[in-house]
Order: structure tokens, then sequence, then C-alpha cells
């Protein structure tokens, strides 16, 4: 398989070569030139195993490893025979070193008052928002109290406990108990429906969720709650019975069902009783005094489900020692994470995705950073138009230092106009970071000038739920910056773009993204589908010499002259037109390069001669508007568009349609659901895909009543 390199075609050669670390703000830079880069990538693929125990030698061991790499391929088991615990390595050894008293987490709820527009300029919050600090000795209180209340309930060693919770401190607390008593956490996406958490719940042989009554997007309270009871009693159907339900009072919005107030389910949830007990009643019971669970370097730490377009979720499996290690690693050297610095650091991820998990919660906190905790909307409170400027107003008011968000963020702000940002401070930013997708090289530049006033350098994070932590980066202070490119691989990533006979390909020719060696944060399976781990992950490329697996990461790729990486998307992802292979991601970059265009997603349809058409999906820019009052775009601006394409991409990659719209159907996560366009675009009558993270169906519905 070949992906067509049409990206040398777009004539992106801008370099951003790194800055001196007190220019970006910094006392100092990890890693200070790509001179050091090189020599410490060449010695962690050389002796992997003396790099990954130095690096783990950052962490508290309750006892070391015998050995540091056990390598069955695809098998890999890291520090054999070493004990620690994730909470102790976040919470309790910062306590021990007498930082117990330094801030932890930051958390800023999203109400901040009745009004539901947005203050005039100027002007404070009718409300200030709700904003929780905790300290880490706070931490290991409230987690030890809550691994306490979750033994009180029948949780032991080993199993798997479902969180499924808004994003409040709550929610860090819950993850930081199970591991703290050695129970895996199998945290689900609050933007799910009931079907995918019952389907989780099944798989993981879960018999607790610890949820909330509600949580706050946009203004409103959304049913947590509600949706675990209605889970439940799809859970009868299949037999399986959860034990308990544990619920943090919220909103206030909505009492339990009736059904739980005598603390048991009707008799049509199951034989069995499901109990419902509140947070702050049953936390009343415990103690605050609970000893982190010596747990083995392999044991599970979490359980974290993906799902695609086909199939059911697959849980991937990560275990302790490897992914603390690989996380606190990437965390330091990608954010230049330096204790005691005044840093403050926020990803804007929810933690019910992996990027929460490593870039929210676990990498941070390792690195004894404060952490920052945002539990609503970026357009909350809203001006008119929905645009929403709260990111910037929380930067602002909490003096961040580094901020990582998805592109697709990046690209609404555009689209909202860069006078938001501009209304407040922003002089607190160092480090600018994106993470989800391959960013367009106009959102980069836009993300460069309007947020990091041309002075943050910018990590392009490539990575994975499968591969726990980033994979190709820019490391800040070493790496020169290339819009659109994640550059080069993380230490220890043997990294490569190869064919289908695992043969490495020359520069600028597209093919397979791979992973040739085992490194620490790797998977360790899908949970009870040793086959579909073998399937999805082994068994497409192999070592053309000794046929050893590659790690296959799904992603087409090219490298170019300099080494750095492209990814052009899933493999999922790419068109084949005229029998021509067309990487979709360089055909957005294209036409979000034109002036005109805030967003736009590009997917294959149907067409009888060459096979697949292109068609594009676009978000113009209010500009546009404001230049054109009262009309609409229409046949001349498409023409402009398929014209502007043909010219920086090639005539091949011309689209057949380009279809205005509104909005874009996405995750809450923020990734566009292409998928879906997909439907769309060939008409299909009904949409019969899994829609249960898309934030908005009306913007699905919109689409489909302007094609009609």
């Amino acid at each position: 398989m070949g992906i067509e390199p049409i990206s040398t075609l777009l004539h992106e050669n801008r370099k951003f070569p790194p800055a001196p670390a007190a220019a970006s703000g910094f006392s100092r830079w990890h890693i200070a030139s790509m001179d050091e880069y090189r020599q410490l990538h060449k010695k962690s693929l050389q002796d992997p195993e003396g790099f990954w125990a130095s690096e783990a030698g950052c962490l508290s061991w309750f006892r070391r490893w015998d050995k540091v790499l056990d390598w069955n391929p695809p098998d890999a088991k890291w520090f054999l025979g070493a004990q620690l615990n994730a909470c102790f390595n976040c919470v309790d050894r910062h306590v021990q070193s007498g930082h117990g008293d330094q801030i932890a987490l930051i958390w800023e709820g999203e109400p901040v008052g009745p009004q539901t527009s947005h203050p005039s300029p100027g002007s404070a919050y009718a409300k200030e928002p709700e904003i929780r600090r905790l300290t880490y000795r706070d931490l290991q209180i409230e987690t030890s109290k809550v691994a306490n209340v979750l033994r009180r309930l029948g949780v032991k060693k080993g199993d798997v406990v479902t969180i499924y919770m808004p994003m409040v401190p709550e929610l860090a607390i819950a993850i930081l108990a199970c591991a703290r008593i050695g129970a895996a956490h199998s945290v689900i996406f609050g933007g799910f429906a009931p079907h995918a958490i019952t389907e989780r719940v099944t798989d993981a042989n879960s018999r607790i969720i610890i949820t909330a009554d509600g949580g706050y997007r946009r203004g409103e309270a959304v049913a947590l709650q509600k949706n675990v009871e209605e889970a439940i009693g799809q859970l009868a159907n299949t037999g399986h019975i959860v034990n308990h339900i544990l619920v943090l009072k919220r909103t206030g919005h909505e009492p339990p069902s009736q059904r739980f107030h005598s603390g048991h389910a009707p008799a049509a949830i199951g034989a069995s009783p499901t109990k419902f007990h509140w947070w702050h009643e049953i936390e009343a019971l415990v103690s605050d005094a609970c000893p982190c669970e010596p747990m083995d370097s392999e044991d599970m730490l979490f359980l974290l489900y993906t799902s695609g377009s086909t199939g059911k979720p697959k849980g991937i499996l990560h275990t302790t020692g490897g992914y603390l290690t690989y996380v606190n690693t990437t965390c330091r050297l990608a954010f230049n994470m330096i204790p005691d610095s005044g840093q403050i650091f926020w990803c804007s991820a929810d933690i019910g995705w992996v990027t929460g998990h490593s870039y929210v919660l676990y990498g941070p906190l390792m690195n004894r950073v404060p952490t920052l905790m945002y539990e609503g909307a970026p357009n909350f409170p809203s001006f008119p138009g929905g645009k929403g400027d709260r990111f910037w107003d929380i930067i602002a008011r909490h003096r961040v230092t580094q901020f990582y968000t998805a592109p697709t963020a990046i690209r609404t702000f555009m689209k909202w106009g860069e006078e938001l940002p501009a209304r407040h401070d922003l002089s607190s930013l160092r480090l600018l970071g994106t993470v989800g997708e391959p960013i367009n090289p106009e959102a980069w530049i836009w993300y460069h000038e309007h947020i990091g006033r041309k002075q943050c350098p910018i990590v392009d994070t490539y990575w994975q739920t499968e591969t726990a932590g980033h994979i190709c980066t820019p490391l800040p202070g070493a790496i020169p910056t290339k819009p659109g490119s994640c550059t080069l691989p993380m230490l220890g990533i043997d990294a490569a773009v190869v064919n289908e006979q695992g043969e490495e390909l020359p520069a600028n020719k597209g093919g397979l993204f791979v992973i040739r060696k085992p490194w620490p944060g790797m998977l360790r399976g899908v949970y009870g589908n040793r086959e579909r781990f073998i399937s999805n992950y082994w068994s497409r490329v192999k070592d053309p010499a000794s046929s050893t697996p590659y790690y296959f990461s799904a992603d087409g790729a090219r490298r170019d002259e300099d080494g750095y990486f492209w990814i052009q998307g899933r493999i999922d992802d790419v068109i084949k037109v005229s029998g021509h292979l067309l990487g979709t991601m360089e055909v957005e970059s294209a036409l979000v390069s034109h002036p005109m265009v805030a967003e736009a997603a590009v997917v294959g349809m149907p067409h009888d001669i060459k096979g697949n058409a292109i068609c594009a999906f676009v978000t113009i820019k209010s500009k546009w508007f404001a230049d054109n009052p009262g009309q609409q775009p229409g046949e001349e601006l498409r023409k402009q568009l398929a014209a502007h394409v043909a010219k920086e991409v090639g005539a091949l990659a011309r689209p057949d349609q380009v279809r205005f719209a509104e909005g874009l159907p996405k995750t809450r996560s923020g990734k566009i659901m292409r998928r879906l366009l997909r439907d769309v675009a060939a008409g299909v009558e009904k949409i019969t895909q899994d829609t249960t993270t898309l934030e908005d169906f009306s913007v699905v519905a919109k689409l489909r009543a302007d094609e009609e």
C-alpha cells in the first residue's frame, strides 16, 4: 500500500528553530539541542534496557526489578519482579518528601452565574466560577477515604471499577483511589449513552460504578446518573449484576430513581441487589488512612475502551510500571515540566480519553507540576453566534504556562476570530501543544501567532490510546518545528514508514507507520480478546529479515528529507481516486490554507468512473459573511476552493463536491467524525453507526437537510 505524498505539493517549507529557554520563559530545557536529542535517541535504541532503567529510576519503587525487559513478540513485560503503586507516585511520595502543602490540582467548574449571555467586554462574570485547589496532602486524604469506601463495598485488588463522571476533582480522586488499593479503573467518557456503558461494564466484568447525579455542559445539567440507571436496566437482560452505584452529588438537579431509595434494585434488574450510595454519606463512615497497595509492575492499572465504526469497543489494557515510566518521561520532556518553577499545566482533554489519563492526571502529578481541570465547554458563557472566550479567560486568570488542546478546537477558535484571545492577557503561556489528529499548517500558524504571541514553542504530538504517551513530537529547545509535522520520534521509539513487506521507504514516499521495537507504555492486550490484540496491531507488518511483527498504528505517514514524520491519517481515511490513494488530511490542509476557510473535512464518495470522488465539507470564516452581507456562500466560492486545492495539491485532489456547513460533526474530545460525513456524502438514508460520542447530532441533521 502506498499513499500519494501530496504534502510535498502543499509547499509547506516553513521551519521554526527552537528558541533559547529564557526567550520562552523557562529556566532551562531538559534537552537543549538537536545534537543532544540525536545522541540520546541513538543511545535509547542501542541500549533500551539501560535507557528505560534510568528513566524508571525517576519513580518510587517498593521493590526494584530483577530484569528490565522480557520481549517475546508481540508480548512485552517491563521491570519484572518490581513493585510500585501509581497513587503513591502521584501523591504520597510528594507528601513524604515535604511537598504535601503544594497545589497538585486546580479545578474550575463551568457555571459562572445566572446569566446566559456573555458579559460585555471588560466586565467580570456576574458570579465568580467555582474554583477548588487541592494539595498533595488533600489528595492523599481524599484518595484514602474513597479507597476505604471501595473496600467497604467489596472491591478487591485486581477488580475493575467503572467510573462515569463529569470533569470534577472527584473523578481524579476516584481514579487514584482505585490505583491506591490495586483495583483497575475503567473510565467511561461522560458523553457516552447508556448502551455504551452497558457494553463496557459487561466486557470488563465490573460490579461497581462510580458516577455523579450530573455534570455541566454549556449551562445544562447532563444526566449521568440517569444514564447509569438505564444501563443497569439493560444489563438485566445480559444477566450481569452491578452490585453498587456510588454517586457524587454535583448538580442536585434530579434525585435518584425511586427504585434505589430503599437501597435495592427492583426485581426487573435481577435477583441480586444493586445498591445505591451517596458519595458524601458513605465517605463519612470511613477512615482517611489507607496505605498504598504494592503492585507488580505488570499488574493491570486500567482499561480504556476505544471504539471504531465497526465491532464492539476494545478494552485497551495498560499495566502499572511501564505505563507510569513512559508517561512520566514523555510528560517531562515534551512539556518541559520543572517542579517549583511556577508552572501551571492545562490539558483541555476530558479524563474519559487517554489524553486525560496521561496528561491531565498521571503525567503532571508524577512530575509535581500543578494540573488544571475545567468542567465545561469553551463557549460558556457565550457570545452571540455561539462564540466563546472561556479558555482564554481561564488561562489569564490562573496564569497557565503550558496549554495542550486539540487541532479541532484551534480551528474553532480561528473561526470565532482573533479578537477573542486578544481580550485577555495570555503572557503567562510558555509552551503550546496539540493532540488528537494532525494539525493543518494554517491552524498551527494561527495558534503560534495569536495564542503563543510567536514566542511559545508548539509541540505537535502524535500518539494513541494504545501507546500510553507521545510517540512523535518535537522536544522544545531541541527540535526545529514544521507546521503540520509531528517531527521526530520520542526517545526510545523506533518508528518507521514502511511498505506492506515491512521495508523502510525513502523520503517523501507514503506508507504505513510502524514501531519496530517495544517500549514501556505499549498496550499489553485487548482485554479478554487475544485474537483481536494480534489481528489489530501485530499481524499486518513484519520485519522482512526476521519476520518479527511490528506494531502497526493503522495510520499512514511519510517521512521527509529531514527525517520528519507527517501523519496522513488513518488508513481508513484515505481515498482511492482513479487508482491513486490520497491522504485526507493534506487535502484538508489545502482547503484550510484558503483565507476564507475556517475548517474542512474531506471524505470519499462513490463515483461511477473514478471509483471514488472527493467530497469536501467546509466551514467558512465569519470574515466572508462580513464582506458579503446578507449573502450565503455559493457556486463561485465552491469553484474558488476546488481550484485552490488543485493548485496546491494537484488536479487529482480537486474536490468533486464542496459543501458548506455551519459546523462539522465532532466528538466531545474534538475529533471530526468523518465516518458520519461519508454516510452523508454517499446519501445514506439512515445513519446506523454508533453516535454515542457525537457532541451535537443536530449538525448531522442540518447537513442532511441541506443536501435534501
